[in-house]
């Protein structure tokens, strides 16, 4: 009797631990389906992210004074029809000529330049888009230059996709974040197209403008921003 009463002792206490074990493999098993869930079903929020960006930051961008409001207005246009703005004179050539550029084009002037592209880089946290700190949110940096075997980076003219241009090309089904830019185009020649801008914030750091400057990162505050079109080309 005592033999048949520990019997039923033993397996009841061995189901009773089979049914923890199950509860807790359920639970663990709950965390990891719902995590994968939560992963999975996690919309990539990007796009929506972009589209309510561009109501919430303005064409100045989060600026504060005039001047940079201006700037970051330039910066942020999206005309994709130069017009009679279009001019064949200025290359990569005489973006890179040196001497004082300040005055040497106008931000109305559209462009098409063939380069070596050097590098290609997520740009900074500015007040042009409004301080976002989301990639895709931010500009596209491109460095072109006519001398690929060259490190010195103050012979280098910089290129920018904005957030703006980023979206609309999404519309029609054209991937221009900056990770595909670089996977695209990183160390091939380019042909770019798009709207001269001076950008006086980086002045100090270009060659033409203050020559010299062992901290200089480019050769002109001249820029190509924003790019309308990006496309490869044979060598230079």
């Amino acid at each position: 009797m005592n033999k048949l009463r520990l019997f039923f002792l033993l397996f009841g206490f061995s189901v009773f631990l089979s049914c923890q074990e199950v509860n807790s493999i359920s639970k663990d098993y709950a965390q990891i389906t719902n995590s994968e869930s939560e992963t999975i079903n996690k919309p990539d929020s990007s796009i929506d992210q972009s589209a309510d960006y561009q109501v919430e930051c303005p064409l100045e961008g989060s600026a504060k004074t005039d001047r940079l409001k201006q700037l970051n207005i330039l910066k942020n246009r999206t005309k994709l029809d130069p017009g009679n703005n279009y001019n064949a004179k200025v290359s990569l050539a005489g973006m890179l000529e040196k001497g004082n550029d300040t005055d040497r084009w106008s931000h109305n002037t559209y462009v098409k330049v063939v380069g070596y592209v050097k590098d290609v880089k997520v740009g900074g946290v500015e007040t042009v888009n409004c301080k976002a700190k989301e990639k895709d949110l931010r500009d596209t940096h491109i460095d072109l230059c006519l001398e690929p075997n060259s490190y010195e980076k103050s012979k280098n003219v910089i290129a920018e996709i904005t957030p703006r241009l980023r979206k609309m090309m999404l519309e029609k089904g054209i991937d221009w974040r900056t990770s595909t830019i670089r996977d695209k185009y990183l160390g091939r020649w380019v042909e770019v197209e798009g709207w001269l801008l001076y950008d006086s914030e980086h002045a100090n750091m270009a060659e033409n403008t203050n020559p010299g400057n062992e901290k200089n990162w480019r050769a002109t505050a001249w820029e190509i921003h924003p790019i309308i079109s990006i496309k490869t080309v044979e060598k230079h």
